[in-house]
Formats: C-alpha cells, structure tokens, sequence
C-alpha cells in the first residue's frame, strides 16, 4: 500500500515539476534577446569604428558635461556655485528644475564636433562652448571654454566657484598634478577605452587680464562609489575655512572643497574595484571671467598646436558659420521670412534636441508573468534623445520616433544609429522595454513604482514614423551618401521589425479581428476617475470606464494601419515577401472597416469601446469612527471613485486626441464624409481649438481638466501637446494638398493652426527661457517640465514646413 501511495505521489509531481520547468523556461524569454544578428557591430561605437562621434555631450543630466561611448566611460563635468550669496550650498550639478534658472540650453550645437550652450543664473551668465578635434586612436583632443558675465541687473559683481571634475566609473585611474600649493594645474589619466591623457586647467582671464590674479584655488582627490553620488560627495567635502582676500574690499571666508578632508564614501564601500578616481578642481573668481580645460590624448602624436586661446576662437568660429549654413540649407527658415530672433529660437530647439542625446549602458529591470519577482535584463547600449534634461533625462520608445523625425532632417546616419540602437534591445518575444532606465544616474532619477517594465506592456511604435520618413529621403535622392547606407542598414534591421510588429499584432489583438488593444491599463478602479493607459502614451486620456477585455482602442488601431504599410514598404525595397504586410495594410486601411469597429453615429467621431459609463466622480471616502473613539487613530479619508450608473459596452464618449488618430496618421480617405465631423471639431472653440494649438480633450468633455486622483492633476485632458499637434499640422498640409471635397477647408485651417503653434511656442519661450513639456489650453502658458525640447522641439519641422 505504502508502495502505491508513493508512486500516485510520483505522478501527482510530475506534471508539477513539468509545470515548474515550463515557468521558468518562459520566464528566461523575457530576459533572452532576440538571436538574429545585432544591427550595430559590437564595435560600432568605438573609437576605431567612429572617432568623432566617440566623444560628446552624452551625459544630458548635468548641465555640462562629456563622456565617451563606451561602457565604462571616464566622465568629466562642470559644478558652480555663487559664493557670499544668501543661500548656503546652492550647488549646481544635475539638472534640476528646483534650481530655478532663468534659462539654459544648448544654442548651437551639431550633434558631433561643438556647442555653444547659455546658462542664465539668478545674477550671471555662464557660456559654456566646446570643440573637438580629431587625431590619434581615441577620439582626438576637446577643449571647453567657460565664460562668466554678471547681469545688469546685478548690485555687485558675483564672485563664483566653479568646479571641473573627472571621474572614472570602476575602470581607469588618475592622477592629480598640484603647483602653488592648492592649484590643481592638470590630471593625467589612462583607462582601457582611451589610453593614455591628460586634462589641463587654465587660469581664468578676464579679457584685460586684471580679474584672474586674485582667483583662490581648491582641489580633492578622493573614491566615488558611483557616478550618482559625485555631487554627495562634494556638497559633504565643503568647507567654510578658506578666504578670498581681493586687492580691494574686505577679506571673506568661502565654501571650497577641502583637499585634505577623508569623505565617508571612500569606507562606505567594501569592493575596491568598484571604486571610481575622482578630482575636483575648483577656481573661486569675480566676474567676468573665462577659463579653458583642455583633453588632450595620449595618442594623437602629431597634434599642429593646443586649442586654446585664438586657436580655439578661431575653430568656434569656423564652426558657428558652417552650423548657420547648414541650418539653412536644412529648414530654409530665412528664405521663409522668419525673423532673425525666431531663426535663434529654432536653432536652440534643434541644438537642445542634439545636444540633449545620451549614451547610456546597464540593465533594465524587467518582469513577465513567469517572473516570481523582477530579473535584469540583458546589460546593452542605447544611443538616444531625452525628452527633458531636467525631468525626463532616459530613453522613452514613444517619445523617440518623434525625436527622430526632427533629427533625420539634420543627420541621417545619426537617426539609423539610434534607431539600430533601440532595436538590439528587443528581445526574442518581440518585446522593447519602453522606459530604457539603465544606469545608476538614469536611476536616481525615476519613481521607485516605475523602474520595473513589464513584458505585456507596449508603447505607440513611432519608429515607424522614423522609418518612414527615412524611406521617403531613400525614394526621393537615392544618390546621397546616407542613402547609400540605407539598404545594408534596412537588411539588418528587419528581422527584428517583424518580431516587433507580429510582437504588437498578437499580444495587443482586440477581442474581434482586426481590433487591437493596449494591455496594462491601471487595475485599481477604486480610486482613479479614470484608469490610466501608461503604454498608450497618453497617460489618463479617458479611456472606458471599467478596463476589460472587451476593449477596442482607435489610436492602436491606427499605429498598426501605420506599421503594416511600413512593413510592406520595406519588405519590397529588400525584395522578401511582402503580401502578409501588403493584406493587413490593405485590410486596416479600409475606411469601412476602420467605420464599423470605432465611428460612433452618436457623438460623431471615432471612438474607442469598451464597458463604460460616464457617470463618475470622486468623492470623499466615508470613515466610520465608533462613538467615543478618537479620530485620529483611524485611517484618513481619500477621494475614492464614485459610479452612480452601472457601465455598459459601448463607444467611449470622451472627443480629444484619440478621436482624431485615423485622420493624424492620414488613414482617412481623402473623400471621406468623416472628415467633415473632423475637421468641425478640430476648428470649434468649445472642443479643441484654441488661439495657441489643439486641446488633448474637448472642453466640453466630462473629464476636461478633471483630476485622476486626489494627487494626480490633469495630464493629457485638456492641455496642449506639440506632438500630437505635429501630426495634426502634418495631416492638414496632406490633406490641404490632394483632391478631395476637404482640401480648401484643410488647407485653410493648416495655416491658422501652424501658425497659432508657432507663435505661441516661440512667446513662451521667449517670456520664460523654456520650451515646455505642455501648454495651457486657457492662457498659452508654458507648464509641465522644461526645458522639454523632445517632441515640443517639432516646432522647428512646423516653421519649416518639413512634413
């Protein structure tokens, strides 16, 4: 008997154990990359491979810095603060909006070999400008000229600190070189990616001369236990003991770091290797004032003189004329009558897109349904634009198909390389995290709640719209050099574009053929209005009611109408089998199809589905407190979501984005009746007009500028978005240009729309210093984070009439 049991035991195991197995083989998919060959050589982006692109401004989270494309980079950077001024430890390191700058951004830069950048502080102006030059095996020689002038507005010459930084990350060392007691004259250095070099500190010079002899001198040499602790560890090495004893005026006592002082940190970490070398050199001077550090490489043997001085002028110089012209030749903003402080606008937008690109390596931390607990994934590189510097400075997959469009007018290779870069992460499912956050100082920067991407969960692929307009450059001058490169770089990336799109096809598919849902909705319908559809990209744009399966959503649908043209497009070009793609696009676009699933006879528009109702609201929650009990020791009352009409299927009644996506991507026939609907709500005040752009959501929408939670303002209901409103301007000129019963009512609205975008984008920047994530629907107003020159840096495509 005891035998029997045993063996039924056995068998009861089996299928257990198999089930066990099955899990985790499922759950290593979603940390398995995708086996065809990557896209980008592993050497791709060495120095060997693409010398001058080696070294940039590829750190878009410090208001000045540089590193190298390589895993472990040598960082170096800039941090200032003003001395004697009323608060204390106002260090400026890390782009943060709580500095309360008065303006800063890149106003030229080439996405290569220089850049000009302001930073407006409260009482100064710091100028920080940079030239590479090429030579040797490591990405050649930079130089950095800072300048400092105080404002008019100032009551006394500010006296500033600023202080050049270098910092290994676990792999290199260096070496302080120290004169005149506390003058850190120069750093040499070697690590594996660039050999040998040296960082030479300049004395400041104040034109006449006069301002630098009385500069004070600072340095510290100590361990870093990560490139995110860098401005930790100078803020805890302060010291108030050092004087700045002017010829004239009274003896002071300033902040400095203090070269003799031990930080905590070289004892917090027990792993040596995984230490970094860090030197600080710090200069205490009045404005005005400019200083000059220059990299030199071990390497470059037969270097014609030092970029310093009128050497460097001269190179700024050469470079600023060749960006001007390049600028022009590439949106022709003057020959369209742009004045020429709109002309400096437009270069700053283009420039802080450039120059706000990061090259990140590290892990994400990823978790499927197989996944008892999140796992890391694949380590990897990512070459890519940020939406902001300051909020938002990593890799979004959404934002970076917008990015694109603007930066493939300006540097085609550039954009492949990006795009290349995005698709070596997918893995052997099809899936891109969506949010790349992948190193320590990435890190430091995001919500706990949103560092663990989930595999179910896409985000729109608006690569696709970077594809396309690659494609369309292929068709129109194929003898150009970057489309000489197209076809190899097409025959690359496709293997991973099919994963991706039959990734998207299957595990977004909608509840009937030939509909497509977002997964990930937010599952708490307790307590938001509206749940929020994160991997839509439009956040908590009122979606149905109740999340459930039963869902249809129209801006998905139009993606793939989109991805499937595309898909066809470049299965033809390389001459591989394109009726599968060629059948859906045709399938997808067909207006009636796209009428049946999602046009809503009783509002007028397209719409989504699903069970919904709009009688919602968020009330107080009601906390019963026993007679006698004190109230304090209860829990406190939130706004939890109150439905006073049980929901039901049926188009989602909400008019804003969303209702407008199958005439955003151009899938609308010319001729179709629908347009009218459209285009009478895109011009009605009471909807999504407005003198400074489109509304995300009608303002006599039931949710218009509603909150989601007692703690969650409004997002995308109501305000105005660049983006969206790109497409919108884009769609506009198409369907203002080709036949059809709508052209003169398109084209006509395409000129009031484009230039209300202009216009306002432009005043606020001028009014604020910023360009801005969104804009206030009632007033213009810039909001949100800034300086936002991701997708809101479109506005240059607008001026430009480049669609």
């Amino acid at each position: 008997m005891a035998y029997l049991a045993q063996e039924r035991r056995k068998k009861h195991q089996l299928p257990h154990a198999r089930r066990r197995r099955r899990k985790l083989t499922l759950g290593r998919r979603v940390v398995t990359l995708h086996p065809s060959p990557r896209v980008l050589d592993a050497n791709s982006s060495s120095p060997a491979v693409s010398p001058e692109r080696y070294w940039g401004t590829y750190r878009p989270q410090v208001y000045f810095g540089m590193k190298t494309r390589s895993p472990r980079s040598v960082v170096t950077g800039l941090m200032w603060m003003r001395q004697f001024a009323e608060m204390d430890g106002n260090l400026r390191h890390t782009c943060e909006q709580g500095d309360h700058l008065l303006g800063y951004g890149w106003l030229m830069h080439d996405g290569v070999s220089f850049g000009v950048q302001e930073v407006h502080d409260r009482e100064f102006t710091l100028t920080t400008e940079f030239v590479k030059r090429m030579g040797g095996d490591h990405g050649g020689d930079w130089t950095w000229r800072i300048t400092a002038k105080q404002h008019s507005t100032a009551s006394s010459a500010p006296v500033i600190s600023l202080m050049f930084y270098a910092a290994t990350d676990v792999q290199g060392s260096l070496q302080a070189h120290v004169e005149e007691k506390n003058r850190l004259s120069s750093v040499t250095g070697t690590s594996e990616e660039l050999g040998n070099f040296k960082i030479t500190f300049g004395k400041p010079s104040a034109g006449e001369g006069a301002s630098g002899k009385y500069a004070r001198y600072n340095y510290l040499q100590t361990k870093s236990p990560g490139l995110d602790k860098l401005t930790d560890i100078v803020k805890n090495s302060l010291n108030h003991k050092f004087t700045f004893s002017p010829t004239k005026g009274e003896k002071r006592p300033y902040f400095a770091v203090d070269s003799y002082k031990v930080t905590n940190h070289q004892n917090q970490q027990k792993d040596p290797k995984m230490e970094s070398d860090f030197v600080v050199h710090q200069v205490t001077v009045q404005t005005p004032f400019q200083i000059e550090v220059l990299f030199e490489s071990g390497s470059f043997r037969e270097r014609p003189n030092q970029l310093v001085g009128s050497v460097l002028t001269d190179e700024l110089e050469k470079r600023k004329v060749a960006f001007d012209e390049k600028f022009e030749s590439s949106f022709g903003l003057q020959a369209k009558g742009f004045t020429s402080s709109q002309i400096e606008f437009a270069k700053a937008a283009l420039s802080n897109m450039l120059g706000g690109m990061g090259y990140f390596f590290g892990q994400s931390v990823v978790q499927s349904a197989y996944n008892e607990h999140p796992v890391l994934y694949p380590e990897g590189p990512l070459l890519t634009a940020v939406p902001s510097r300051s909020f938002f400075p990593r890799g979004f997959l959404w934002d970076e198909g917008f990015h694109q469009l603007l930066i493939s007018k300006w540097d085609t290779q550039l954009t492949q390389e990006v795009i290349a870069h995005w698709l070596d992460l997918i893995n052997v499912e099809g899936w891109i995290p969506r949010e790349q956050i992948l190193d320590d100082e990435a890190r430091s920067k995001v919500p706990s709640e949103f560092i663990v991407q989930h595999n179910e969960n896409a985000n729109p692929p608006t690569l696709f719209l970077a594809l396309q307009e690659l494609l369309e450059q292929l068709d129109a001058q194929p003898e150009l050099s970057s489309s000489q490169t197209m076809i190899p770089f097409l025959r690359r990336l496709y293997p991973r574009l099919q994963i991706w799109f039959e990734w998207f096809n299957t595990t977004q598919a909608g509840p009937i053929a030939s509909s497509y849902r977002w997964r990930g909705r937010d599952k708490d319908t307790n307590i938001f209005l509206n749940p929020k559809t994160l991997t839509s990209g439009l956040d908590d744009y009122p979606r149905a009611s109740h999340p459930s399966a039963d869902e249809r959503h129209v801006d998905l649908y139009c993606w793939m109408t989109l991805a499937s043209g595309i898909m066809a497009n470049v299965a033809r070009i390389l001459g591989e089998p394109h009726q599968v793609y060629e059948n859906t696009h045709h399938a997808l676009s067909n207006n009636d199809l796209l009428n049946k699933l999602h046009w809503s006879e009783n509002l007028h528009a397209f719409s989504d589905y699903g069970n919904h109702t709009q009688a919602v609201s968020l009330q107080q929650e009601k906390v019963f407190v026993p007679p006698g009990q004190p109230r304090h020791q209860f829990p406190v009352a939130r706004l939890v979501r109150s439905v006073r009409k049980a929901p039901k299927l049926q188009y989602v009644n909400a008019l804003g984005y969303v209702s407008l996506f199958p005439f955003l991507l151009q899938i609308l026939t010319p001729d179709s009746p629908k347009m009218e609907h459209i285009l009478r709500d895109i011009q009605d005040p009471d909807r999504l007009w407005t003198p400074y752009g489109l509304r995300s959501l009608s303002r006599s929408d039931p949710l218009y500028m509603k909150r989601n939670t007692e703690h969650d303002a409004p997002y995308w209901r109501g305000a105005i978005w660049i983006n969206i409103n790109y497409l919108a301007v884009r769609a506009l000129h198409h369907y203002g240009s080709i036949e059809g019963p709508y052209k003169e009512k398109a084209a006509t609205l395409y000129q009031e729309l484009r230039t209300n975008l202009i216009n306002n984008v432009y005043k606020q920047y001028m009014d604020t210093g910023y360009i801005w994530e969104q804009y206030s629907d009632s007033t213009g107003r810039g909001q949100g984070s800034h300086p936002f020159t991701g997708w809101s840096a479109l506005t240059v495509l607008i001026m430009a009439e480049e669609y």
